[in-house]
Parts: structure tokens; C-alpha cells; sequence
């Protein structure tokens, strides 16, 4: 099972931390979330400045803005 999740974020950002917290509650303290600010890179901001948060997992984007289940439930079972 896939536990390695990526969420590009922006601090302060409540839809981001709203994320956060929902993955947390949904799927428990299990998951690995490597959590990075776009504001930190010139290059991340101008990809995903517009979209935080963004949800990553084997390199795709699995949710923006809001949390998607179906496709983080879909990447945690391996498809």
C-alpha cells in the first residue's frame, strides 16, 4: 500500500491546512506527508502558487484545492 503523499502548500492557507487535517482524520497518523511551502522555490510557486494546496503521490497530482478521496483512495490501494 502507497503511504507517501506530497502536499505543496502555503502557510497560513486555511484549504491547505483544512487538507491536512482531513487526510489525518480520514486515514490516520500512517501516512507520510512531506509537506512543502510553494513560497519557498520561485519555480514551485509559479506551478502551483494558483492551486494550494496540491496533493501529490507517485508523481500525480491526486487533489487540488480540495480533497479528492476517490483518487487518494484509489493511489493508497496501489492503482
Amino acid at each position: 500500500m502507497n503511504r507517501l503523499l506530497v502536499l505543496y502548500h502555503r502557510n497560513g492557507c486555511h484549504l491547505c491546512e483544512q487538507m491536512l487535517a482531513e487526510l489525518h482524520g480520514l486515514y490516520g497518523e500512517g501516512l507520510v506527508i512531506t509537506l512543502v511551502d510553494v513560497d519557498s522555490d520561485a519555480d514551485l510557486h509559479a506551478r502551483y502558487s494558483q492551486q494550494v494546496p496540491v496533493l501529490m503521490g507517485g508523481g500525480r497530482i491526486l487533489s487540488s484545492g480540495r480533497l479528492d478521496c476517490v483518487s487518494v483512495e484509489a493511489y493508497l490501494a496501489g492503482n
